[in-house]
C-alpha cells in the first residue's frame, strides 16, 4: 500500500506557487481527452495517465523532471493521490492536487487594481481555471457585486473586508460559460439585481425568464455610495450586454470587448442580426468612450493578456492599436472577421443560459459539469 499522507497541495497554493515563477511541473493524468473540461495550465506541463506513469521503473520517460516539484492532478483528486504517492516513493517532490480540476475550475483569486477618481477599491476577482472575471466596485461605505460566480460570497466577504456593505449586484448580461452568482446573492441580502430586460428571455426561443430583477436601460446610473456608475447598453454579443462606465477612468465591459477580441455574436443562432449590433456598439464606443478609461473585461483567453501584477485590464487608447477588431473600419470587412471567428460553442451553454434566466435548476455537482473548460465567449 503506497502512503499518500501529506502529499496534498491545495488550489490556492498551487496558485501562489505558479504565480510566484517557481518552475513547477504540472502532471495531468487524466487521458489526453479529458484535457478539454479544464486542466492546470503551466509553462511545464506534462499529459501521461497514471495506469503509464505507475508502469514505469523510470518516470522520467515520460518528461517528469527529478529535480523539480511535481504538482499532479486529476479530475477530483483522488487518482492524482495515488500517482503522487508512488512518485513520493520513487524520490521525487510530488503533490497531489486536492479536488483535482474540479476545483481549480472554482478558485478564485482577488487582485486589487487601481480604483477610478470617485471610487474608493475595485477588486478583480480572477477566476483562473475558466479565464473569467468578476469585479467588486467600493465607494465609502457601499459596494456593487459584478459578475459574480456560483462562489458569490467570496464577494460578500470582500465587500465586508473593505468595509462596505452590498447594495446590489448587477450582470453585465446572461453568461453562457457559467452559471451567475448574482441571482442568489440579490435574494440572499434583499438587494437589487441589476441587468438589462433584454437579457431577461431565454434567448434560443425567446421564452421569458423567470428570474427577479431590477432593469436596467442605457444612460441609466446604479449608485453606490456618493459616486454612480453609468449604463452602457452595448447588444451584440447578446441583446441586453451592457458595458459599466465608472466617471473617465474605468469600464467594466463584460463579454462586449476583451483585451484581444470582442464577444461573439452567435450563440443564439441569430448571427447576421447581432453582429450588425455588435459593430453598431463597436463604432458606438469608439466614438464616446474617453481613451484615458481602462478596460476590464469579463474574460480573458490566454495569460498574454494579464499585466505584469497578473490583473487583465488595457486603456481602451491602447486597446484601440492593438486589438485586431478595433482596428476594422469596415462593417463588410467585420462581418468577414467574425465569420472566421465563429465555432461551435459548447452544448452546455444552452442548459447555462436557461439556468441563467431561471428556467432550469442544477444541482453543485451538475454545474461542475456543465461549467467544465475555459470560456469560448470570444471570437477566434
Amino acid at each position: 500500500m503506497l502512503n499518500t499522507g501529506n502529499l496534498e497541495i491545495t488550489p490556492t497554493e498551487l496558485a501562489d506557487i505558479l504565480e510566484g515563477g517557481e518552475n513547477i511541473q504540472v502532471l495531468d493524468v487524466r487521458a489526453a481527452h479529458r484535457l478539454a473540461a479544464g486542466t492546470v495550465e503551466a509553462p511545464n506541463f506534462v499529459n501521461e495517465t497514471g495506469s503509464v506513469i505507475m508502469g514505469l521503473d523510470d518516470p522520467t520517460q515520460v518528461g517528469i523532471d527529478p529535480s523539480a516539484r511535481v504538482a499532479v492532478v486529476c479530475g477530483h483528486g483522488n487518482a492524482s493521490l495515488t500517482v503522487a504517492g508512488f512518485l513520493a516513493a520513487k524520490g521525487f517532490n510530488a503533490l497531489s492536487l486536492r479536488g483535482g480540476v474540479t476545483a481549480w475550475m472554482d478558485m478564485l483569486r482577488q487582485r486589487v487594481v487601481p480604483a477610478p477618481a470617485g471610487f474608493d477599491r475595485l477588486v478583480q476577482f480572477d477566476r483562473v481555471g475558466k479565464g473569467a472575471l468578476g469585479y467588486l466596485v467600493v465607494c465609502g461605505d457601499e459596494a456593487l457585486a459584478v459578475d459574480p460566480s456560483r462562489a458569490w460570497q467570496t464577494w460578500a466577504d470582500a465587500a465586508e473586508a473593505a468595509g462596505a456593505r452590498l447594495v446590489g449586484v448587477a450582470d453585465t448580461h446572461v453568461h453562457a460559460d457559467y452559471i451567475s452568482g448574482a441571482p442568489a446573492l440579490s435574494a440572499t441580502l434583499g438587494v437589487p439585481y441589476y441587468l438589462h430586460a433584454a437579457d431577461a428571455v431565454y434567448p434560443y426561443d425567446e421564452t421569458p425568464g423567470m428570474v427577479e430583477f431590477t432593469a436596467i436601460r442605457d444612460g441609466d446610473e446604479i449608485s453606490v455610495g456618493s459616486s454612480a456608475i453609468t449604463v452602457c447598453h452595448t447588444p451584440g454579443h447578446t441583446l441586453g450586454s451592457v458595458c459599466f462606465l465608472l466617471g473617465e477612468e474605468a469600464i467594466l465591459t463584460g463579454d462586449f470587448l476583451f483585451v484581444g477580441s470582442i464577444g461573439r455574436p452567435d450563440l443564439a443562432g441569430r448571427t447576421e442580426a447581432w453582429t450588425g449590433d455588435l459593430w453598431a456598439s463597436l463604432n458606438a464606443a469608439r466614438a464616446t468612450w474617453p481613451r484615458e478609461a481602462v478596460v476590464y473585461p469579463a474574460h480573458y483567453g490566454t495569460d498574454g493578456e494579464r499585466n505584469p501584477d497578473l490583473s487583465v485590464g488595457r486603456m481602451f487608447k491602447e486597446l484601440v492599436g492593438a486589438n485586431p477588431v478595433l482596428k476594422i473600419t469596415d462593417e463588410a470587412e467585420f462581418r468577414a472577421y467574425v465569420n472566421r471567428g465563429i465555432s461551435a460553442p459548447p452544448d452546455a451553454y444552452r442548459t447555462i443560459k436557461a439556468v441563467n434566466v431561471g428556467l432550469a435548476a442544477v444541482s453543485s455537482q451538475e454545474a461542475q459539469v456543465l461549467e467544465a473548460g475555459k470560456n469560448e465567449c470570444a471570437l477566434g
